[in-house]
């Protein structure tokens, strides 16, 4: 599934598409790409014609699409879902959902087109609502304001806004593994799988690790090495497995080739040659060095 990376490159392709343009029309193909949505594909269709798209917005894993009052499209790519960007008339993308046809003051006519492969990613219209904290929604607006489905989602490690204490506090609280904890998107947001297992790495921290066991100088290093992983897979556009993986444009991402433990099963520790190990977790993976990541 993508983690925050992904999406970030996404939204920030988007931005200088989207903000300032005019909705013409929309196109719902598939309604299982609503399924997020309170209403049907007509009304989806019914409320974005004819309206003004404000900024892209992110917030962990969750993006959207501020509108001209106090409603945004909201989008959660699933584990396929795309965005993509596309010249009005272009042929139909191999698993379109959605197409969405913009007027852009520079850029002129354009489509926005929603394509998911297995159908988990969604779009939606949902209501905008102030934040608790009364900052900035998410990564690329201003604005102190969120959409509902967003609302419980936690701010993550890159956001100005992230309050590290109380993070800190959440993580003294749960007396469950670390990992676990870091995917919980309630308590920090934008870390999936890949991610956890890379920060886990570069802080030796293994993965099981109780999260209330683990001292004030361990959760440092880790939520500096989860800040730092995040930033280098966002300079290299996020991390591409496969075709699903892509930016606006349809370009992959290159951090795969940077990954320092995820899916590197049976090779060696880069830090102390050990052979990695993968264990089950959580109907998921974990990917670490037996050295270098003991349990404590």
């Amino acid at each position: 599934m993508p983690e925050l990376p992904e999406v970030e490159v996404v939204r920030a392709g988007l931005e200088p598409a989207v903000t300032g343009a005019r909705v013409l029309g929309v196109e719902v193909l598939d309604e299982r790409a609503l399924t997020r949505h309170s209403g049907g594909g007509e009304d989806f269709e019914r409320r974005l014609a004819g309206r003004t798209l404000i900024a892209a917005v992110r917030r962990g894993k969750f993006l959207w699409l501020p509108l001209d009052d106090d409603d945004a499209v909201v989008g959660h790519l699933g584990m396929s879902g795309q965005l993509l960007l596309r010249e009005p008339g272009a042929p139909r993308e191999r698993h379109e959902r959605v197409r969405i046809e913009l007027a852009h003051p520079v850029h002129g006519e354009l489509a926005v087109v929603f394509a998911d492969q297995r159908t988990f990613g969604s779009l939606a219209i949902d209501v905008l609502v102030p934040t608790g904290d009364g900052a900035a929604g998410g990564a690329g607006s201003s604005a102190a304001s969120v959409p509902t489905q967003v609302a419980h989602i936690a701010r993550d490690p890159v956001d100005p806004a992230f309050d590290e204490a109380r993070f800190r506090t959440a993580l003294g609280r749960k007396h469950v593994q670390v990992k676990r904890v870091l995917l919980d998107q309630t308590v920090i947001s934008g870390i999936g799988n890949i991610y956890a297992d890379e920060a886990l790495w570069a802080a030796r921290i293994h993965p099981e690790t109780f999260a209330d066991a683990l001292p004030s100088r361990a959760v440092n290093r880790m939520l500096a090495e989860v800040r730092a992983v995040l930033e280098r897979a966002l300079a290299e556009g996020g991390t591409s497995f496969d075709a699903q993986y892509v930016n606006v444009n349809g370009q992959a991402g290159y951090f795969a080739r940077s990954l320092q433990a995820y899916g590197r099963t049976g090779q060696p520790c880069p830090r102390c040659g050990t052979p990695l190990v993968r264990v089950s977790f959580t109907n998921r993976s974990s990917h670490f060095c037996p050295r270098c990541q003991r349990r404590r």
